[in-house]
């Protein structure tokens, strides 16, 4: 139980992110499946679709955990609602830094959160062919 409670914690942390109105992002480099930086032992990865879900997966002791949900992204406003352990979770939150493959921000205690995109095989291999 504690450790159910700790991935919803991540995932409102990892969620939280902050950054300069003036600063565009592009929609498209959210779209995929990341992973902590930091992963601080834990396994989780949240990925986002194209057309607006959102699903958090992780591993807890050997059992897999999957939280599903939908986000909108205006401008750099990141905002979701999940349902974990029956309980509703909706924030938004935004953006402090998105590139093809880091995703960084800050959720509104001022705690910094780190993402690296998770590479499939296709994309990697297409990345190592363009060099």
């Amino acid at each position: 139980m504690r450790t159910l409670l700790g991935m919803g914690l991540v995932l409102l942390f990892a969620c939280g992110m902050a950054m300069g109105d003036d600063q565009k992002i592009d929609p498209q480099k959210l779209i995929g499946k990341w992973e902590p930086k930091d992963k601080k032992g834990e396994q989780m990865v949240m990925e986002f679709t194209k057309d607006g879900k959102l699903t958090v997966t992780g591993d807890l002791g050997g059992k897999e955990l999957k939280i599903e949900g939908t986000y909108t992204l205006e401008g750099n406003k990141l905002s979701f609602k999940l349902k974990f352990m029956d309980v509703p979770i909706e924030e938004t939150v935004t953006i402090t830094k998105l590139t093809d493959d880091e995703l960084e921000g800050k959720d509104k205690d001022g705690r910094v959160e780190a993402f690296r995109k998770v590479k499939t095989k296709e994309k990697d291999k297409e990345k190592d062919k363009a060099k």
